[in-house]
């Protein structure tokens, strides 16, 4: 397997992620978006949507690391990234879908780009749009895990997608000094996770692209 990803993507960190936690082996290459290089001829030849990450797998190229990651689940069932239970993958689901579909897309790299290049956003502004939508996607976050029973993870006592979405969105939202004041069971679930050498070996600064 080859995973073309970004060290600081946090979509590539979540299949990074789920493939540390299933113990499978892949090449690592890097494809730096913030240069660009997503853009260029070669790159664009393989990734129809030029995004990060792209899985290549038995001859095929996997883009969206949603799909990525419950195709790697589907392939490699053990640890299972979903529960076994038709309404627990549904709870799991909707709370990989809370990061993935609601924080990540409006904070996205292109997206902060526009801002600053296209609507002469200053980078004080931009920084404030980064944290008010983060802080307001995680206190949602916090409200769907108020509402599930305790547990040591986003939803049981193994991770799950949930936690793959999770762990780079916090990554992230430190970057940027969001305010994670009393987000209790998402912290814990985040350091509950950041245990586990998995995630440790996921990290960005695990990656032989990582720059300061």
């Amino acid at each position: 397997m080859k995973l073309h990803n970004y060290f600081r993507s946090s979509a590539s960190f979540r299949v990074r992620i789920a493939l540390e936690l299933k113990g499978l082996r892949y090449e690592y290459i890097p494809v730096h978006i913030a240069r660009g290089d997503h853009k260029k001829e070669a790159y664009a030849a393989l990734s129809a949507d030029t995004l990060v990450p792209l899985l290549e797998v038995d001859g095929e190229k996997l883009s969206q690391s949603m799909a990525i990651i419950e195709y790697l689940d589907e392939k490699h069932p053990a640890p299972a990234l979903l529960p076994a239970d038709a309404l627990g993958r549904a709870r799991v689901r909707a709370l990989a879908q809370s990061i993935a579909c609601e924080i990540h897309p409006i904070n996205n790299l292109r997206v902060l780009k526009y801002l600053t290049r296209e609507l002469k956003v200053d980078e004080e502004a931009k920084n404030a749009w980064y944290r008010h939508w983060c802080r307001e996607g995680l206190e949602a976050f916090e409200r769907q895990l108020a509402q599930l029973p305790a547990s040591t993870y986003c939803y049981g006592e193994t991770p799950t997608l949930a936690d793959c979405c999770l762990v780079p969105q916090i990554f992230n939202a430190k970057r940027f000094n969001v305010n994670l004041e009393g987000l209790g069971r998402t912290m814990a679930a985040f350091d509950a996770c950041m245990a586990l050498p998995a995630f440790q070996k996921a990290q960005p600064s695990a990656c032989p692209d990582n720059e300061p």
